[in-house]
């Protein structure tokens, strides 16, 4: 019999698929993050009562064993409290589990932030990683956000609205420029999309800060070169007069920690069409 591991809506109930429900109305076992989050879902949903386990980081190590015993002869289904189970929440210690014991999985598709944020963001996403929650310290912040960033692809993180807005103060050190999506409260009642510099974000959360909080990225290389010109237009008129598409311009220039890609680029092709210059 299968482990199945189903993700469960963000907020919105409307996003729970026929598959999911389907799967939680068959379960002989729903082993739950909270088992009291499982209940009212299943009640949310009319499901009948099922027999619930509780799985999550304290108990892993003394519950593993016996849910993969009964996933030898019953449907196991896997929920967290909200999401993909797994991401950043129990779940992949469980599925490693299972596939050394030689247990079938089974991954329904559904909603996780992860993707979520990322698809709004609008950042590129030909390649993109997720972080998961930053370190907690200031100092293990900023190297945390440094490394990343030197990896030139957007990154999505989760954050606690405790915790928010001393994480964007220390993205703020290590990179002021850099462009950030955040979402607050994903799919629910009074969701919240802000993008901007890390201090602008910071300045459009009310406090105290209240909800789920992810965050995107943009891609925004650091580099300890000397800008070409302190001034953005300068150092786009510097290139463009060197006859530089505005494409490259727009890399060049995000290399040099100067804006994300496709800001630069926007703001290239202004100045382009500012100086009568025909664009390529």
């Amino acid at each position: 019999m299968p482990l199945i591991l189903v993700p469960t809506p963000l907020g919105n109930l409307g996003d729970v698929t026929r598959r999911a429900i389907e799967a939680l109305r068959d379960a002989e076992l729903i082993v739950a993050e909270d088992t009291r989050v499982a209940r009212k879902l299943l009640g949310a949903l009319d499901i009948g009562p099922k027999e619930l386990w509780s799985y999550r980081e304290q108990n892993a190590a003394a519950v593993t064993a016996g849910i993969l015993e009964r996933a030898r002869n019953a449907n196991i289904v896997l929920v967290t409290d909200a999401g993909m189970p797994g991401i950043s929440d129990p779940g992949s210690e469980l599925v490693a589990a299972a596939r050394i014991a030689g247990i079938a999985i089974d991954v329904l598709p559904g909603p996780s932030a992860v993707i979520g944020v990322a698809a709004l963001s609008g950042f590129p996403l030909r390649r993109f990683v997720f972080e998961g929650f930053p370190p907690r310290s200031s100092s293990a912040r900023r190297e945390a956000f440094a490394r990343a960033l030197g990896a030139e692809a957007t990154t999505i993180w989760y954050e606690s609205p405790q915790r928010i807005a001393a994480t964007l103060a220390d993205l703020a050190a290590v990179a002021a420029e850099a462009q950030v999506f955040l979402v607050r409260e994903y799919t629910k009642r009074f969701e919240q999309q802000v993008l901007g510099t890390p201090a602008t974000v910071a300045e459009a959360l009310a406090e105290p800060v209240r909800g789920e909080i992810a965050f995107a990225i943009a891609p925004y290389a650091l580099t300890t070169e000397a800008p070409v010109a302190l001034d953005l237009e300068t150092a786009i008129d510097e290139l463009l007069a060197k006859g530089l598409p505005v494409a490259e311009i727009a890399k060049r220039l995000t290399r040099l920690g100067m804006g994300d890609r496709r800001t630069l680029y926007e703001r290239a092709t202004k100045r382009k069409r500012a100086n009568n210059t025909p664009l390529p």
